[in-house]
């Protein structure tokens, strides 16, 4: 060979290199930009925008980066009643309480019940004095940002995340979460049953540390449907899905003791989050959003947990609804749907637990036939043949004198969610051993 065509073969050699690493670094920035939109929902414009994920917005990282981990979470159930456009002129105050810290935060909005694009001119975030209130502690208020500026138009049907900001977060804390929306919007997206106080001033109130401008409104979250931690100890999240009761309907008022919080104090010390992801009156099969009880479990599941930052487990109790609500008389329907549940979630290494229907019997809408759906539900969970592993709820909360009613001292007084004493109970019940065992994604 002349020294000539080796130099040319050499340089086609360098081109053919050329090539392929180009081909490799745009394959990977489309595989990329496909796992954004999955998370994201973004690229899939067809369809309910009920059942679409969040807007990626601003320099908020993947799910799986970095250690972002999620430390509280409310699933968007419905539109507000009452607030048609919103509350253009007025500050919103979220309080929310943390599973985990984190030396950095950051926060998503979602608008996924109006048509109306929403316009947030300034959002902040603070650490809560605690106890409820809308007191911030001193020199923890910052302001978010949205692709690096201070408002962003969430789009109709759509979310955005925040970019990050330094903040030290602590475990089991109140924080302060504050929108400015300056003019009219639409409907509100929002969660009913927070069982914790929101606040309402007038003006842009939203860098305010004392209570002096907020009044308490409705015990609801607006907007806010996330809240993610950088924290490097973090290992990873567990996911309660689920309707009412793991919502925590029954339980005490700006008290945070559901069940996924007596589960988090738990967890603590070992750096995992816990995510409610509960809707009141939620079901697997049909969708309830008109009446605040969001989209079915089997359309938001996308959403509501395998989008989650940091998901390594979730715990699924849900199927009451569709008995007392959607009168379903087939057991197999239900059980179906919470095995699709599952299949979905293994598919992307999460580990699943799913719950047994707790007792009803007092409340109304039971007789025999829907007694006898509860059971053949239970009894087909209890089989294995639905979940990896079974949590058994009902056991825990029934009275062993009426199967099928909850035991007095657990029971809030309505004969179907539990009191606070029910929620500790279930709590205190669910072992940490079980979130981890085998699991396919390590916590």
């Amino acid at each position: 060979m002349t020294r000539h065509r080796g130099f040319a073969l050499l340089g086609a050699l360098v081109t053919v290199v050329a090539l392929v690493c180009g081909v490799i670094i745009t394959g990977y920035g489309l595989l990329d930009s496909g796992t954004r939109a999955d998370r994201g929902g973004s690229a899939d414009t067809s369809g309910d925008p009920r059942t679409r994920g969040r807007t990626p917005m601003g320099t908020a990282a993947p799910a799986s980066a970095d250690n972002w981990t999620g430390t509280w979470a409310a699933a968007p159930a419905g539109a507000e009643p009452g607030a048609p456009v919103g509350y253009p002129g007025r500050s919103i105050r979220n309080v929310v309480h943390t599973s985990l810290g984190g030396s950095k935060v950051r926060i998503t909005l979602s608008n996924l019940y109006s048509p109306t694009p929403l316009l947030i001119g300034t959002a902040t975030v603070a650490v809560g004095k605690g106890g409820g209130g809308p007191e911030a502690v001193a020199g923890t208020m910052r302001q978010l940002t949205f692709g690096r500026r201070a408002a962003v138009t969430v789009p109709p049907g759509g979310q955005v995340v925040s970019d990050p900001v330094a903040l030290r977060v602590p475990y089991d804390s109140d924080l302060l979460v504050t929108l400015h929306t300056p003019r009219a919007g639409g409907p509100v997206t929002y969660h009913r049953h927070a069982l914790q106080t929101s606040y309402l001033a007038d003006g842009d109130r939203t860098r305010a540390l004392d209570a002096t401008a907020y009044a308490p409104s409705r015990k609801v979250w607006r907007y806010l449907t996330a809240v993610d931690v950088l924290n490097p100890e973090a290992r990873g999240a567990v996911v309660a899905f689920g309707d009412s009761i793991t919502d925590g309907v029954g339980s005490g008022y700006d008290a945070n003791r559901r069940w996924p919080d007596v589960l988090a104090a738990r967890l603590r010390d070992q750096h995992i989050g816990v995510l409610n992801e509960g809707i009141g009156g939620n079901r697997v099969l049909a969708d309830g959003s008109s009446l605040g009880n969001g989209a079915s479990g089997l359309a938001r599941f996308q959403r509501d947990v395998l989008d989650r930052a940091g998901a390594k487990v979730v715990v699924i109790d849900l199927g009451v609804n569709d008995i007392l609500r959607g009168r379903e008389t087939d057991p197999a329907r239900i059980t179906a749907g919470l095995r699709e549940l599952a299949q979905r979630a293994k598919a992307r290494g999460l580990r699943v637990i799913g719950s047994t229907l707790t007792p009803f019997g007092a409340y109304g809408g039971y007789n025999a036939t829907t007694e006898s759906v509860r059971d053949r539900v239970n009894e087909e969970i209890r089989s294995g043949r639905v979940f990896d592993e079974v949590v058994d709820f009902d056991k825990v909360i029934r009275d062993p004198y009426a199967p099928d009613r909850i035991r007095p001292v657990y029971d809030s007084g309505d004969g179907l969610h539990p009191s606070d004493a029910g929620y500790r109970v279930m709590g205190r019940y669910l072992s940490p051993r079980l979130l981890a065992e085998r699991a396919p994604a390590q916590l």
